[in-house]
């Protein structure tokens, strides 16, 4: 079944074309087509068959890109474009074998775009870098367990070292590490949330007492209104698309708040209905507000200064009083405070109109049920858990959370990344949560907070972290700052890697370095008590199964369980009473502790193999219960701050590009944005253009401006002239990465501010031809 890696052409710069004008329309039958043909290409009809149709599926896997829920009525092709080039990527048959090592130092792959790195194909087999050395070569399970272990215990403090994890994880592997870890005798447990909605768990969790999402899929389906904001579901969750349609099926709306059009906001045609093959489609968006980076958190403050101010005016008729005064804190703070809103600094922030801003109020007024969803648009900012609160001020004034159709809805990224925070992923889980994991498990876990991903790097540049271990995920590519990233990791004594593919944290290492390959999602994990199967949690906070369902792609491949069990065997040995061989064996096992330690997870085993899961308790939705220090939903005051953006300047954000997801590239093209063989473009306003003295199709150099003065740059990109919000412009992840400053971050969460980066855009000179010497 394994076939040799192919040879991968890298686009070069004359490759690039740029063809048009952005799509208004999504899906359809061309992502039938480019779901299919890489699918069939690299997979072949019987695999392709085995994974697609198990895809999303009751008795199949759980998809390993988005965290989007599935419904309760499953089709038969329950994914989407996206979903089937994740799919391809990890299942494919291609591997990496053994000569490859040799061929290629670390220094090379150091050279090669994430692209060219995942498609050499699956890791098969434990590879490890001696200090001074620049290859990595094959060695046997055993020895690779043995050096993590004698590296870990030789360290004099275990806060010597930091742990990753990736939202890919499962609920078993995830419960499993964290237990590890904390055995071991540290907190350091950053995580890809870090990056993404972790200002989503800030913001939420200090108003209404959860991070997660108050709603259901269903509720989609019964919302009057839907304000969809700083994402592009088109692309990065496309399922989500269907979830709208059926909303305007019955009668709803909605708002897209975005600086860019995207085509999924504008019109879908869905793949699986007549009009969506031969017609129009459904149109989305019933509104576009193109804010300007930054302006979300004004925005929100106007609409509900908006409100308040219809409420004086009709006493009654407006606000959800039953509500507020049973169940909320804070109304009369909020009303001072925003009766003293500047309208000309919101039309600042926003460059939008007064009327616009009119429009989305009255929309918001007239609705009885709203959903607010929201993505890395609006966490990403500086004051991304502040704009967080304020979507939360929104829906409290009237009752928009804890009843059918309306709530609040952050949009997590990544499959089972709300799953490993539920399991213990995070580096300040509270004292119950560690109560309990100690009872279970006979031992003392450490108290004190420890490093998230901002934190981890801090802490590899200056030398108090000596090891790095990564489960999944590709640390190095997706964090901030990458020239940062990427010294703190070499200033390590060992770097290890436990990944199914290729990707830039491999060739970025520690003195020592090793890469531990392990089963993918779509395969069949066979252990001693027979075939096992793993669990997850969408962004819903549903629990689900997740089957493998064709061969590994090579024999010897381990399952994240069994590496992190060995790892913790050899490591922490019986410092707890866990049974790490007997975990490796039968996932039944970790399931039990997981339903005696995890509040929600009670009876894990019985209510994981219901058909489609069950839901974890939830108390904003399921009964309008707030653990909050007041035992109610706090309103909040946040003082407005927008971006503040020097003449001759940009605010530039990182974004992904149709084909890819994360930091995987499953190709060089975005259909949507009407980009072909290429990535280095920046999309600039026209008339920032003209302001610039710039124009389209010109190269620049990209040089980020911040208080620091470290030369942060992004060398010879493309212009593209394009709709975007005026003095705004976009490039692509994770190459952007470079742009966003370390300590730049969101006040409170630490995440990487990606979304506000000022940036000035340099004419590269071109170099005329010498005239031939004569003679």
């Amino acid at each position: 079944m394994a076939r040799e890696n192919p040879k991968v052409e890298e686009p070069e710069e004359s490759d690039l074309e740029v063809t048009g004008h952005p799509k208004t329309w999504a899906a359809g039958v061309p992502g039938v087509y480019h779901s299919m043909q890489p699918a069939l290409k690299n997979m072949g009809v019987e695999r392709s068959r085995k994974t697609l149709l198990a895809l999303n599926q009751k008795d199949g896997f759980d998809c390993m890109s988005c965290a989007w829920p599935d419904p309760g009525h499953r089709k038969t092709f329950e994914f989407c474009e996206n979903g089937a080039k994740a799919v391809t990527w990890e299942a494919t048959p291609v591997v990496v074998g053994s000569d490859f090592w040799a061929d290629h130092p670390v220094s090379d792959l150091r050279q090669r775009s994430e692209y060219w790195l995942g498609m050499q194909g699956r890791l098969t087999e434990p590879v490890y870098k001696a200090a001074g050395e620049d290859h990595y070569r094959p060695v046997s399970w055993e020895r690779a367990i043995r050096i993590v272990a004698d590296k870990l215990k030789a360290l004099p403090d275990p806060n010597q070292a930091t742990f990753y994890t990736s939202g890919r994880t499962s609920n078993e592997a995830a419960f499993l590490y964290q237990l590890f870890i904390r055995a071991y005798g540290t907190n350091n447990l950053p995580d890809c949330s870090n990056m993404c909605h972790e200002s989503s768990g800030w913001g939420m969790g200090q108003t209404i007492g959860v991070g997660k999402a108050t709603v259901s899929y269903d509720d989609y389906g019964k919302a009057d209104l839907i304000i969809i904001m700083g994402q592009n579901p088109g692309t990065n969750h496309p399922r989500m698309l269907t979830a709208l349609e059926e909303a305007k099926d019955a009668g709803g709306t909605i708002v897209a708040v975005n600086p860019l059009p995207e085509a999924g906001l504008i019109r879908y045609k869905n793949p699986q209905r007549v009009r969506g093959i031969i017609g129009h489609g459904t149109d989305l968006a019933d509104q576009f507000l193109q804010v300007r980076i930054g302006g979300d958190m004004a925005l929100l403050q106007a609409v509900s200064k908006r409100v308040l101010d219809a409420e004086a005016a009709n006493p009654g008729k407006v606000l959800d009083h039953t509500f507020l005064a049973e169940h909320c804190h804070g109304l009369d703070e909020l009303r001072a405070h925003l009766a003293n809103l500047d309208e000309a600094a919101v039309l600042e922030a926003t460059g939008l109109r007064s009327e616009e801003i009119d429009e989305l109020a009255a929309r918001y007024i007239a609705a009885d049920k709203v959903i607010i969803t929201w993505a890395m648009g609006i966490t990403q900012q500086k004051k991304g858990v502040a704009t967080i609160k304020e979507i939360i001020n929104l829906l409290l004034l009237r009752g928009n959370i804890g009843k059918p159709g309306a709530g609040a809805s952050p949009i997590r990224g990544h499959s089972n990344v709300q799953g490993d925070r539920t399991m213990g992923i995070w580096e300040q889980m509270p004292p119950a949560f560690l109560d309990a994991l100690g009872q279970e498990f006979d031992f003392a876990p450490p108290r004190d907070h420890g490093l998230d991903a901002v934190q981890t790097v801090r802490g590899m540049r200056d030398g108090g972290v000596k090891v790095f271990v990564g489960l999944g995920g590709n640390f190095v590519g997706a964090m901030s700052d990458t020239a940062a990233a990427e010294a703190a990791m070499e200033n390590t004594d060992l770097s290890v890697q436990i990944s199914t593919k290729l990707n830039h944290s491999h060739a970025v290492t520690g003195a020592e370095a090793l890469i531990l390959p392990t089963l993918g999602r779509t395969e069949i994990d066979r252990q001693a008590s027979g075939p096992q199967f793993v669990s997850v949690e969408d962004t819903v906070s549903a629990v689900h199964a997740s089957h493998g369902t064709v061969e590994p792609v090579a024999p010897g491949l381990l399952s994240e369980v069994a590496i992190v069990s060995r790892l913790a065997a050899a490591t922490v040995g019986d410092r707890t009473s866990a049974d790490w061989a007997g975990f490796e064996k039968d996932y039944d096992l970790i399931r039990e502790h997981i339903s005696r330690v995890v509040v929600g997870c009670e009876d894990y085993n019985r209510k994981i193999r219901q058909k489609g899961g069950f839901v974890l308790p939830n108390g904003p939705r399921d009964s309008r219960t707030f653990h909050t220090p007041t035992g109610k939903a706090m309103l909040t005051v946040n003082e407005l701050e927008h971006v503040d953006r020097p003449a001759g300047t940009l605010i530039l954000q990182t974004m992904r590009s149709h084909d890819q997801f994360n930091t995987t590239i499953y190709g060089n093209n975005d259909r949507y944005r009407g980009i072909k063989k290429g990535r280095e473009v920046v999309f600039v306003n026209p008339e920032d253009l003209a302001e610039l003295g710039l124009a389209d199709g010109q190269h620049v150099d990209i040089l980020g401006v911040y208080k620091d003065n470290v030369a942060r740059v992004l060398r010879n990109y493309r212009v593209v002239s394009y709709p975007s919000a005026k003095g705004c412009a976009a490039a692509y992840y994770p190459e952007a990465n470079v742009l966003v400053p370390l300590e730049s971050v969101a006040e409170g969460s630490q995440t990487p501010a990606s979304k506000a980066v000022i940036v000035r855009l340099a004419p590269v000179k071109v170099l005329e031809e010498e005239p031939a010497a004569a003679g």
